[in-house]
C-alpha cells in the first residue's frame, strides 16, 4: 500500500480541514500544538483565524483561546520566521486587544515568542511581558 502527502496542505485541527501550508500557517500550526501540549489548553477552546470587527474594519485573529464562557483569554499573532517580531508587530495585537479584552497577548514568528500579560493600574493600561504562560487550567481562573 501506498501513502500518498499532500506538501502543499497542512491539516488544522482547530478549524477541522486542510489549509494551505504557508510559512505563516506552520508557524500557526507549531503555536497550536504548543498551546495544546505544553499550556494543556483543550483544542474546542482554541479558535484559528477567529474574525471580529473593530470600527467599521473585519479583521482575523490568528489564534484565540477562550474560557469555559466563551470569552477569549488569550491572543496569538503569528508571523512567517523572517519576519522581525518588532514593535509594530506587537501593537497590531494590541489593536486587536481593543476589541478582545483578553489578558495575553502573545506574538512568534516560530523562532522568537513574545508574551505579554495586560495590567491595570490606576485605570491606565500596560502589558507587562511575561516569561511563560500559566497552564490553561490557572489561565482561566485568574479572570
Amino acid at each position: 500500500m501506498q501513502i500518498m502527502y499532500d506538501l502543499t496542505t497542512i491539516w488544522d485541527p482547530l478549524r477541522k480541514k486542510h489549509v494551505a501550508m504557508t510559512p505563516e500557517e506552520k508557524v500557526r500550526q507549531w503555536f497550536i500544538g504548543r498551546l495544546a501540549e505544553d499550556i494543556e489548553v483543550p483544542l474546542h477552546m482554541m479558535m484559528s483565524e477567529a474574525g471580529f470587527k473593530l470600527g467599521d474594519k473585519q479583521f482575523r485573529a490568528d489564534i484565540l483561546v477562550y474560557d469555559r464562557q466563551a470569552r477569549p483569554v488569550v491572543v496569538v499573532e503569528c508571523k512567517r520566521p523572517e519576519v522581525e517580531l518588532t514593535k509594530e508587530v506587537l501593537e497590531q495585537a494590541v489593536r486587536y486587544n481593543m476589541v478582545l479584552n483578553v489578558r495575553y497577548i502573545i506574538i512568534t514568528n516560530g523562532l522568537r515568542t513574545l508574551i505579554c500579560r495586560r495590567e491595570e493600574k490606576d485605570g491606565n493600561i500596560q502589558y507587562v511581558p511575561a516569561a511563560s504562560l500559566p497552564v490553561y487550567s490557572e489561565m482561566i481562573c485568574q479572570q
